[in-house]
Parts: structure tokens; C-alpha cells; sequence
């Protein structure tokens, strides 16, 4: 069974905060989000509920995101 709850979260880059409907599983592993402020977009690809004002760049948002998650877990890249 899923569980959903309101949370606040800042701007992955900035710091600016939006509230978000976050779903966790039963074990509690995370499933999904849903950004409910204007002006913030979901950020994706790394298995925990991120955010960034839709005014940040991609490069901005994946630079920030690397530097304090690491790179995301899926397909590796070719070199």
C-alpha cells in the first residue's frame, strides 16, 4: 500500500522552498512526487523527491544534483 504526505523541500540549486505530495511504498522505498507550488518542476532520476524553480537550467539543475548526490544510478554512459 502506498503512503503519500505533504512535505517541503527546497530548490535543488537555490534553496527557494515548494511543497510537494511525496508516495512512498509500504517498506518506505520512494516512488514518486508532485510539486504542488507554482514555479517549481520535479526533479528526476534520482530515487528521492528533488525540486528546482522551472527558471534554472537543466546544466544547473544536473550540476547541483550531481555535486550533492552523486551521479544517478541507471545506464552506464559510454566513455
Amino acid at each position: 500500500m502506498a503512503v503519500a504526505k505533504g512535505e517541503a523541500h527546497g530548490c535543488i540549486v537555490c534553496g527557494k522552498l515548494y511543497q510537494l505530495y511525496v508516495v512512498h511504498d509500504a517498506d518506505g522505498n520512494y516512488l514518486g512526487s508532485k510539486v504542488m507550488t507554482a514555479g517549481g518542476k520535479e526533479v528526476t532520476g534520482y530515487n528521492r523527491p528533488l525540486v528546482a524553480c522551472e527558471r534554472h537550467s537543466a546544466d544547473e539543475i544536473g550540476m547541483a544534483a550531481d555535486r550533492v548526490y552523486g551521479r544517478p544510478s541507471g545506464p552506464e554512459e559510454d566513455e
